[in-house]
């Protein structure tokens, strides 16, 4: 027996300096953590709400994003995705992040004018020629002066993700002329550019979050809205939607954001690998809105519900012309400075 206990101890010794070799070589090397041995409360956990649904371009990016942290984390960092209003609706975001109920959220640029009026610029109507013009904007002076104002409410904005440029649906005629828009009533998201829009088209307007907008055309408390063809498609406005005007008339994009406090408090390695990730899953989310919103596009033209209609030049100048207005309404509440900077880039 003693004979047997002698070469227990021996082989439980080489093991012990075997896994102790393994150890400090794994220490010159870059950590990965076995997601299977990472206890729950071990984890870092960011919870991520957003509004809209999976399959749009921001849910596909959430969760692009979730599961790329997962893998280069081994499972310590795990991103909980909620998409489509699970957790929190619109007009509740914000409020949940700075509680910390929430560490990410990604509204769209319109629903931060409430905290922040400088970020109406991406909405002025016909204001960028193309997604890079939005992207060359936002990289630039001005652009970099709207991301550093959340710091002043205690939150960071991590990347900006495109949903693509507004088209417009109703369920009472084509909308072709500015005088199409009489009377007709549209849902807006909370931005006093876009009210001016409207306002300035003979229409009237009617506030909701995202989540209430299906109820809201399908019982007429409101005959249209205006939306990327990813946010049409998939939230099914077409089965209430009668007429689609490919305007191309708006910017639709979204701030990732999180909560300073929370983002300073990672380990500096963890911070980085989200931030690269980020960094690189936004440049996959732009390349991706282009091919949804063409794909769903498609798709919606071989179901055949909506009358599409698409602008002539002519249509598209008389529209510029009627809503060139806007952009001295927004240069009386925030300076001329700014909106040049955006009239630039619409010539």
């Amino acid at each position: 027996m003693t004979g047997v206990g002698t070469m227990a101890r021996k082989i439980f010794f080489c093991l012990m300096g075997f896994v102790l070799l393994v150890s400090g070589l794994a220490g010159c090397s870059k950590p990965v953590t076995d997601h299977q041995q990472v206890a729950k409360n071990e984890k870092i956990v960011i919870k991520f709400s957003h509004v809209t649904a999976e399959n749009s371009p921001k849910g596909l990016a959430a969760k692009r994003f979730a599961d790329l942290v997962r893998e280069r984390t081994g499972g310590y960092v795990e991103v909980q995705v909620f998409p489509n209003s699970t957790l929190y609706k619109d007009g509740e975001e914000i409020d949940a992040l700075e509680t910390g109920a929430v560490q990410m959220i990604a509204p769209a640029t319109s629903k931060l004018s409430a905290l922040f009026p400088e970020w109406q610029l991406l909405d002025l109507p016909f204001a960028f020629p193309d997604l890079q013009g939005v992207h060359t904007f936002m990289a630039g002076p001005v652009g970099r002066q709207l991301l550093a104002q959340f710091q002043t409410k205690g939150m960071l904005g991590l990347a900006m993700w495109d949903s693509g440029f507004k088209e417009m649906t109703d369920n009472k005629r084509p909308l072709l002329k500015p005088s199409d828009f009489q009377a007709l009533r549209f849902r807006i998201m909370p931005s006093q550019v876009l009210r001016d829009q409207f306002e300035l088209l003979g229409a009237s307007t009617y506030e909701m979050p995202f989540n209430d907008v299906g109820r809201a055309l399908t019982s007429g408390q409101v005959d249209g809205e205006e939306n990327t063809i990813s946010n049409i498609y998939t939230q099914e406005f077409d089965q209430s939607q009668k007429y689609l005007t490919l305007s191309d008339h708006g910017y639709l994009g979204y701030v990732v954001l999180t909560n300073a406090q929370f983002w300073h408090s990672l380990p500096a390695n963890i911070r980085k690998t989200l931030e690269d990730t980020l960094a690189e899953v936004t440049q996959w989310e732009w390349s991706q809105a282009e091919e949804v919103n063409k794909r769903q596009l498609a798709e919606i033209e071989k179901q055949g519900r909506l009358h599409i209609e698409r602008l002539t030049p002519a249509e598209k100048q008389a529209w510029e012309q009627a809503l060139r207005p806007v952009y001295d309404r927004l240069a009386e509440r925030i300076g001329a400075g700014p909106v040049n900077s955006v009239k630039e880039l619409a010539k």
